[in-house]
């Protein structure tokens, strides 16, 4: 018996409309891999441009943990008037009052974690420091007078706290988050700011400056 072939040769439509579909997936397979390797190009390309950006950010940082581009540097203290937080019922206290003494401001909250770490510590330099003339003054942001005091009864504060509930004062000094620490000149200029947790090393490196 004679078998016959019985199947018939593609017609030339067909054969175009799969040439072109392996067209179109060589395509979609090239150019996925092409924007896969621009990406990674890109990446490669930026990375050295921002570790070069950060490294002359931190360069700006000084020993006493302030930058040399704060605003703040070389600048009269903004002056500012607050209610006691520790002292006299509804006494009003202004930076004015210590005109011609060295002033080491600190912000504080008594939410924040880092503001109670070095709490001690500023009070013992302070308590050490007080005989030479040296104002300490704290001023409480974002907080209940009785939040504020319950703070400085824990930790047993005895320097002037004052509290800003308007952030007022916050705002003027440019502070962004607590605790901060702000070093003032007998001449009434800040010569440092401390723009984190101060250390025993900060805290001394400020006086000392504030004194010399």
């Amino acid at each position: 018996m004679e078998i016959r072939d019985t199947g018939e040769p593609l017609a030339p439509q067909s054969v175009q409309r799969n040439t072109r579909k392996r067209s179109i997936i060589i395509f979609t397979i090239t150019s996925t891999l092409c924007l896969g390797l621009l990406a990674l190009l890109w990446v490669q390309l930026l990375t050295p441009a921002q570790q070069s950006q950060n490294t002359s950010q931190d360069s700006n940082a000084t020993s006493s943990g302030a930058t040399t581009t704060d605003p703040l540097i070389g600048q009269a203290a903004p002056d500012f008037t607050l209610l006691s937080l520790n002292g006299q019922s509804n006494q009003k206290i202004s930076l004015t009052n210590f005109a011609g003494k060295p002033v080491v401001i600190n912000f504080w909250s008594s939410t924040c974690a880092p503001c109670n770490d070095e709490a001690p510590l500023l009070e013992t330099q302070w308590e050490r420091n007080q005989a030479h003339g040296v104002v300490f003054l704290g001023i409480d942001v974002e907080d209940t007078n009785s939040d504020g005091l319950h703070f400085l009864q824990q930790h047993g504060v005895t320097y002037t706290s004052l509290i800003d509930n308007s952030g007022a004062t916050l705002v003027s000094y440019g502070v962004t988050y607590t605790p901060e620490t702000i070093f003032i000149n007998r001449a009434g200029k800040v010569v440092s700011a401390v723009r984190m947790e101060i250390t025993s090393q900060q805290l001394q490196s400020g006086l000392q400056t504030l004194l010399s």
